[in-house]
């Protein structure tokens, strides 16, 4: 994600004085919330949604993830990048192409 885009997120923010709410917990909270609102998007129908809405929630949850990156210090490719090690170990190519079995019964 662009410098200029986190940092409107921010500005966003703390131009409101809303970094008084955003503790840790209320925004993993906000971060569900907004999780679920996309997942409503599709609910009825998985082929048939409306591409508008579904951008408009995924937004909200990347950008409660920038502000709870930003509250926490953390870099998100350094964690990404930490969950992906992770993941590749769990999910060797050899066992894992093409299923989606979870790891521990691979």
């Amino acid at each position: 994600m662009k410098k200029e885009t986190i940092d409107r997120i921010l500005r966003f923010t703390a131009d409101r004085d809303w970094d008084q709410f955003h503790t840790p917990a209320n925004l993993a909270k906000s971060i569900s919330i907004e999780a679920n609102e996309l997942l409503e998007c599709f609910q009825w129908d998985e082929e048939h949604f409306d591409l508008e809405d579904v951008r408009d929630e995924l937004a909200d949850v990347m950008v409660y993830c920038i502000d709870m990156l930003d509250r926490l210090g953390l870099d998100a490719d350094e964690i990404i990048n930490a969950k992906m090690t992770k993941n590749e170990q769990k999910y060797p190519v050899e066992k894992s192409r093409g299923k989606a079995t979870k790891y521990t019964r691979l």
